[in-house]
């Protein structure tokens, strides 16, 4: 079994900084790919960004430039620092961890709020 769990979120203003952590953990564990989603109050959950078990990263096009995933494999921790925040980045912040056996984990998820 794979526990995942979230830290980090919380409140900033807009245009400043936020750094998400999101660790899987379990006994004798093989993670593949671990992503960030996040889901604003009635929208559609949206991949943010992930970091698959070669290394590739995808990023989703709004938050290019602005947001960098990075990923702890000895640790199967995935972070995701968030910068020059804007109010629409508001939303819950999920972690995705899917296990070599194809078997996906999720979070609680975390808030993250950014204030105009």
């Amino acid at each position: 079994q794979v526990q995942v769990v979230e830290s980090g979120g919380g409140l900033v203003q807009a245009g400043g900084s936020l750094r998400v952590t999101c660790v899987a953990s379990g006994d004798a564990i093989c993670i593949s790919a671990m992503g960030w989603y996040r889901q604003a109050a009635g929208k559609e959950r949206e991949l943010v960004a992930g970091i698959t078990s070669g290394g590739s990263t995808y990023y989703s096009d709004s938050v290019k430039g602005r947001f960098t995933a990075v990923r702890d494999f000895a640790k199967n921790t995935l972070y995701l620092q968030m910068n020059s925040l804007k109010p629409e980045d508001t939303a819950v912040y999920s972690c995705d961890a899917l296990a070599c056996d194809q078997n996906e984990y999720w979070g609680q998820g975390i808030q993250v709020t950014v204030s105009s």
